[in-house]
Order: structure tokens, then sequence, then C-alpha cells
């Protein structure tokens, strides 16, 4: 499933030090991309306190950047610990962005990164209304029960091997060679 990006968009892992990025994303998150996010609605304080824990262990938050600005973002929380075996999954993107494979390839990397920290079990909820996530999650055949007013996908990643070892670490490396052209670009722009 390698379908283009917009505008030219990568995807990439945050690294430590960029939860300002991610929390700068959530907060410009459109009232009804906010609600289907949280599930209801939430302060911006919470949701800055929220961003700042993405840098914890057990965490990993893939990011989709379009001219080195955050635009969205997937984020894998195990759940009872770093060493679980199971996992959620939430996902967050801009307006502008929504229903153009942002969410596919978010997954795409989600899912690798899940396999190769050997969850077994990878939810992802979201609310009854919220067709997209449910169309994104058939897509990469999660099983959707329906639980009082929401939809949980559950999606079984198969053991990590070698060679998806090797996929996340190229995707890593990757990821850091574009984030170092993105911030000289950046550099050369306001000079």
């Amino acid at each position: 499933m390698h379908e283009p990006l917009p505008d030219g968009g990568t995807v990439r892992k945050l690294w430590i030090g960029e939860t300002g990025a991610y929390r700068d994303h959530l907060l410009r998150l459109d009232p009804d991309s906010r609600h289907r996010r949280f599930s209801g609605t939430l302060a911006d304080e919470t949701i800055a306190r929220h961003a700042e824990t993405a840098d914890e262990l057990g965490v990993v938050v893939h990011g989709f950047f379009v001219d080195g600005v955050l635009r969205g973002a997937a984020e894998l929380r195990h759940i009872g610990g770093m060493f679980s075996r199971e996992a959620e999954v939430a996902f967050s993107i801009e307006a502008p962005w929504q229903s153009h494979g942002v969410g596919s390839a978010l997954l795409e990397r989600t899912l690798l990164s899940a396999r190769n920290r050997g969850v077994k079990s990878l939810a992802m909820h979201c609310l009854a209304d919220n067709r997209r996530m449910q169309q994104l999650a058939r897509k990469f055949e999660a099983d959707l029960k329906f639980d009082f007013g929401s939809v949980v996908g559950e999606v079984d990643p198969p053991r990590y091997t070698a060679l998806s070892l090797m996929r996340e670490a190229v995707a890593d490396a990757h990821g850091v060679a574009g984030a170092l052209l993105d911030a000289q670009a950046r550099l050369f722009r306001t000079a």
C-alpha cells in the first residue's frame, strides 16, 4: 500500500524534543477533527499535557509533515506498560489533508512499529459515526466491534522478522535525514 502523499508530504517518527510540534498540530485540529480524535471535547491545556507524554517509553508517534510542519499523526501507546503485548493507536489529521491517503500511510508505518515491538493486539477506538476511521480499519482488515456508541477495531499484527526490523530501521534513517534537510531548508528560508 504505497499511495502518493499530498503536497509532497513525508511520514516519519517524531523524535525526542518534537512534542511541541505534536501539541501545535493537535491544537490546530478543527472542532470536528478534535472531537473525533479525543472522542469528546477537551480543553487546550489537557491536549497540551497529553502531547507532552508523546516522548515517554512505550509511545511511538508517526507524523505526516508538509514543509516541515506536522499535519497528521498516528500515536501508538502500549496498554499496561512498555512490554505489554497490547497497544492502541489514535489518529489525527488536519482537515485539508484528510481523505488523501495520509491515514493509510500513518497506519502502515504504525503497524510495522507495533509488529516490531511484539504487539499482538492493536486497538483502534473511534466514534460510531467516524466513517473514515472505520474505512481505514477495514482497509487493513481490522475486526470491527460496536460497543456502546463507539467502534473498536482489532488488528493482529504478524510477528516481527529480520526484514521487518530492517524496514523500520531504514525508514527511521530516512526520516532523520529528511528532518535534518527540512530544518536546514527552514533556516535558509528565514535567512
